[in-house]
């Protein structure tokens, strides 16, 4: 009973992380309509960020995570102006979207490996403590945190986009572009602000997954194929849906290494992947029409 509960927890906390990302990148693809795979990219960015300003310059833990919000929002403004906006001036079709993001991802991987080195860093903020028993299950208190966090700020960016303007006139672009720009709705500035707030969102993924886990420069690689997983396995359409795919992910991974050695916890994650793409694409959850909330 104590395993059971044990995984339990663990795939809320990985659900948790899951969630996040994917809840930035469903935001992000419900505006534009395009995969951002260099969103992964964009999480790693933001845990190396607080990296650096906090465990190397010495910046306040609190203001160092204000900077690195900010910091990974003008990433994806960057990202979306500097090189999305151009090429879909210029008529690029979504293929061509698609590889941009992987160079961005590989780009991006690649800068932080130059500036950082390719060992092993540690944020050091919140020492390591034992874990508090509950049922014979050990969760420490930054895991709490984590999940608490989490929820708190996925319950948050569901009521932005339910009872605020931008949020609403988020979801008329997801829509329909078209009618949405007749009623006086700037595509382009409605689809910056996706880039910022997805961006924003995927930058406290990073710190929470910085605070609990050491860094690599390749994190992001993996962290987002888990993050579209999740997008697609609760329908990617839907920002809520892609939340509650994200947890089941979390929880097939953990339910998963019952049964298989842990090192097969990422292959679950892409049989999930392939499973999905096949034979359902629209995810458990996603709706026929692509904008619905």
């Amino acid at each position: 009973m104590s395993i059971l509960l044990q995984l339990t927890i663990n795939g809320l906390i990985a659900g948790s992380i899951y969630a996040l990302i994917a809840s930035g990148f469903a935001l992000i693809y419900k505006t534009n309509k395009f995969m951002h795979f260099a969103h992964g990219a964009v999480v790693a960015f933001s845990a190396y960020i607080l990296y650096s300003l906090f465990s190397i310059y010495q910046i306040n833990f609190y203001i160092s995570v204000l900077l690195t919000l900010i910091f990974s929002g003008f990433l994806g403004w960057l990202i979306y102006f500097g090189i999305y906006s151009r090429l879909q001036k210029k008529k690029s079709s979504n293929v061509i979207l698609l590889v941009a993001s992987i160079g961005i991802l590989i780009l991006i991987e690649n800068l932080i490996q130059l500036h950082y080195g390719a060992d092993v860093k540690t944020i050091g903020y919140i020492e390591v403590v034992k874990g508090m028993e509950f049922f014979g299950a050990i969760i420490t208190p930054l895991q709490v945190w984590i999940v608490a966090t989490s929820l708190v700020l996925l319950v948050g960016l569901y009521l932005f986009m339910k009872k605020t303007k931008l949020g609403r006139d988020m979801r008329a672009v997801a829509d329909n572009r078209e009618l949405a720009e007749i009623l006086g709705i700037d595509y382009k500035k409605i689809a910056s602000y996706s880039f910022i707030l997805g961006s924003m969102v995927a930058g406290i993924a990073g710190i929470l997954i910085g605070l609990e886990q050491n860094l690599v420069p390749t994190m992001g690689t993996m962290l987002g194929i888990k993050g579209f997983t999740g997008a697609i396995m609760g329908g990617i359409s839907s920002v809520p849906a892609s939340i509650l795919g994200s947890y089941i992910l979390g929880f097939a991974e953990n339910y998963g290494i019952w049964y298989l050695p842990s090192g097969y916890k990422d292959a679950i994650a892409f049989i999930l992947l392939f499973l999905f793409l096949l034979f359902k694409p629209k995810g458990l959850f996603g709706f026929k029409k692509e904008g619905r909330e």
